[in-house]
């Protein structure tokens, strides 16, 4: 289906030569670089839909002794995607696990459209984008393993990261340097607000 996935590649996108930030600063020249024929594939992503184990957590599961499940998440990660929703790019959590932990961290995130005890990940993305009034053609997907390959196949950009299952990896049109949990997704989110084109505004708002 896709080319050979490309790990970690890098080429700037960097404003025009004399550009002016909103505050009146020179514009940001941001450090982050991707190669533009990924670029061009996720400019017109609007959706993207994220897995929770293995994306947005290191896979692992601790357990209390009343039973409950404990995740670990990441900050960059979080900030991505609130970052994400600024950029125009409506995030979709899609898991099939649910706790209290996992709902807290997503409301805390700004993070509107979940689906919780989701084995069957299509039809609820499919569900998603229908009520978002979008297509496959303006989605993104990332994942880790195989409940996440009917959406990536579908996606017009597909995202695993590092440490992803073989099958995962292979049907990637990108694969993260980071590994899941550990900085996978906001490498994803980067790459998509580079390509919307809103990377360099966003970061102007932090160097006013």
């Amino acid at each position: 289906m896709n080319k050979a996935p490309t790990l970690g590649t890098k080429v700037s996108s960097l404003p025009p030569e004399g550009a002016v930030s909103p505050w009146g600063g020179p514009a940001a020249k941001p450090a982050i670089q991707f190669d533009p024929a990924l670029l061009l594939r996720a400019q017109g992503v609007k959706a993207a839909f994220f897995d929770v184990d293995g994306v947005l957590t290191d896979g692992g599961l601790l357990f209390s002794e009343t039973g409950e499940t404990l995740k670990r998440f990441n900050t960059l990660d979080g900030h991505g995607l609130k970052m994400l929703q600024k950029a125009g790019i409506t995030p979709v959590v899609i898991t099939g696990r649910d706790s209290l932990p996992l709902r807290t961290r997503l409301q805390a995130l700004g993070v509107v459209h979940a689906h919780f005890g989701t084995e069957d990940k299509r039809p609820a993305a499919e569900q998603t984008l229908q009520a978002l009034g979008l297509d496959w053609g303006q989605a993104a997907a990332m994942g880790d393993d195989w409940p996440d390959l009917p959406m990536m196949r579908r996606a017009a950009f597909a995202c695993a990261p590092a440490n992803a299952h073989t099958e995962v990896l292979a049907a990637a049109h990108y694969i993260t340097r980071s590994r899941g949990g550990d900085g996978a997704a906001r490498e994803f989110c980067d790459l998509l607000m580079v390509a919307s084109g809103r990377y360099v505004d966003l970061l102007d708002e932090y160097l006013r």
